[in-house]
């Protein structure tokens, strides 16, 4: 095909993984793009994909050498697309766009994994020169081909020129059932359906609740990786055996996109040796960093969320493998019998109902910190609409996010799902065996911090009276802190002179 000079609907820069498919995503629902990438290579290569998957008789993408180029292909106001790596290369393409000639009411969208305090300050520090909008995008490349879940936030104008635009390429959810409606052959275009995309709120709002969605991420697959290690060195099932498990699983309340590629992962052999490919991965796990961004905000807005910090802990943990190889030639573990396959069975239906509660509890820790975040921030987030774009495309889709949908539906004050009534009875109702897997494993020497933080979490939530008085007392010993008292009237502080024979306590503030 040849690119004869039109005027295209989308300007794109960045054309790697993501930014290639999500081009590919534009083509398909009928806008033309004109592309860019300091590697001409990656050019070529996303025109000539779409040259291949076209079949309008018409191209859909134009390539561009530079950024004067790129403007001048576009439609005024101009609409720009960025998919760079988060940090210094988002500023320096828009220092090159306002060389270029960018305008005031144009528009450029980071759809980055960039930190949300810097959305924040680009928006203020570009905000003379053009309308920055992000927008958070989760599904990794196959839901950026076929339908991501998008989390835009910024300019209410910028919104309304880009919704009809996302509304299209966004994943798209059953009304009814909440069930995905997959889109998975190039060309193809979903009109129907709820539509996986949801304005967020101001600056920085999507970028922080995609962080959260990233934090949630990393809980789930620990989850996940902590019940395949019960099973592997626990019960020594083979990985087809734990693939067969997770399957079943997948069939019921566990159902979710990380269940459901977990199942295949375990399936793969090695092309080379014909052995499971998943035994030959060294087991030192990267990060990106959301996740422990998640945790820090955490500690910083004060929200328990120990499931996602710990979480974020075990992958640093297993990044130690020689020191871990080490200490595992000189530390012992428990030495148990083998099993029955009675107790197996036991143990298999425990460790179900322990990653579900662990799930849940992952979930609400994430909520909550949203929850408390917007209040911080002065955001107006609207959870049963963040739940409901994440029921598709993105990578911690879930089943039984149509349940968390329909808590903050019945009650968009809910403070944490937990205190939901579907939840209430789900958690009652397996906590014992909850108890019970982490027993077992902790009996077989297997790590499980997740699951136990999980249930630790839980704990600390339904008790009424926690430890915390004592803590008060020895802080008020050695740092004069204070302490309230629940014989006294609220608000009051109090000291004990620790230091004086009497140790008389006294009213210091009220």
């Amino acid at each position: 095909m040849t690119q004869d000079k039109i005027l295209c609907d989308i300007g794109f820069i960045g054309l790697g993984v993501m930014g290639k498919n999500l081009v590919l995503n534009l083509a398909d629902n009928g806008f033309n793009i004109a592309a860019f990438d300091l590697s001409d290579e990656k050019v070529q290569a996303v025109i000539a994909q779409d040259e291949v998957e076209n079949t309008t008789g018409t191209p859909r993408v134009y390539g561009c050498s530079s950024y004067t180029e790129l403007l001048s292909q576009l439609k005024a106001p101009h609409l720009i697309v960025l998919s760079v790596p988060a940090g210094a290369p988002v500023d320096q393409v828009c220092e090159n766009l306002i060389g270029a000639g960018i305008q005031p009411d144009d528009i450029i969208i980071d759809t980055g994994n960039s930190l949300w305090l810097d959305t924040v300050a680009r928006e203020e520090k570009y905000k003379s020169n053009f309308l920055l909008f992000s927008s958070a995008v989760s599904g990794g490349e196959v839901g950026a081909r076929f339908g991501p879940s998008l989390m835009p936030s910024g300019s209410p104008y910028a919104w309304a020129r880009v919704k009809p635009i996302w509304e299209a390429i966004a994943a798209k959810v059953d009304a009814k059932t909440g069930k995905p409606l997959e889109r998975t052959e190039p060309g193809q275009v979903i009109t129907e359906g709820e539509p996986c995309a949801a304005y967020i709120g101001p600056a920085g709002a999507g970028h922080y609740v995609k962080m959260v969605h990233n934090g949630i991420e990393y809980a789930d697959m620990q989850i996940i990786c902590e019940a395949y290690h019960v099973l592997k060195s626990g019960l020594n099932l083979s990985g087809d055996e734990i693939a067969d498990i997770f399957s079943k699983w997948n069939d019921g309340p566990l159902d979710s996109y990380l269940m459901e590629i977990s199942v295949e992962v375990l399936r793969h052999k090695s092309s080379d040796t014909d052995t499971p490919l998943v035994e030959l991965i060294l087991d030192k796990a990267g990060q990106k960093g959301t996740g422990l961004w998640t945790a820090m905000s955490s500690l910083e807005v004060g929200c328990p969320a120990p499931t996602i910090a710990q979480a974020v802990y075990a992958r640093s943990i297993s990044s130690f493998k020689e020191l871990r190889t080490q200490a595992s030639s000189l530390l012992t573990g428990p030495q148990q019998a083998p099993l029955t396959a009675a107790e197996q069975e036991e143990v298999i239906e425990q460790l179900h109902d322990a990653m579900y509660c662990a799930k849940i509890c992952a979930y609400a820790q994430g909520f909550q910190l949203m929850k408390l975040a917007a209040k911080e921030h002065g955001w107006t987030l609207d959870f049963a609409s963040i739940a409901k774009i994440w029921r598709a495309g993105c990578i911690i889709r879930a089943a039984f996010l149509q349940s968390i949908m329909n808590a903050y539906q019945q009650n968009e004050n809910l403070d944490n799902l937990l205190l939901d009534a579907y939840f209430v009875k789900e958690l009652n109702d397996r906590q014992l065996n909850w108890r019970k897997a982490i027993c077992s494993a902790t009996m077989q020497g297997v790590p499980i911090g997740a699951l136990s933080s999980s249930l630790a979490y839980y704990d600390s939530m339904r008790s009424e009276t926690l430890p915390a008085n004592l803590l008060q007392a020895q802080r008020d010993f050695f740092g004069a802190h204070t302490f309230e008292r629940i014989d006294k009237a609220s608000g009051k502080k109090y000291h004990v002179q620790w230091s004086t024979k009497e140790r008389e306590t006294i009213l210091v503030a009220s």
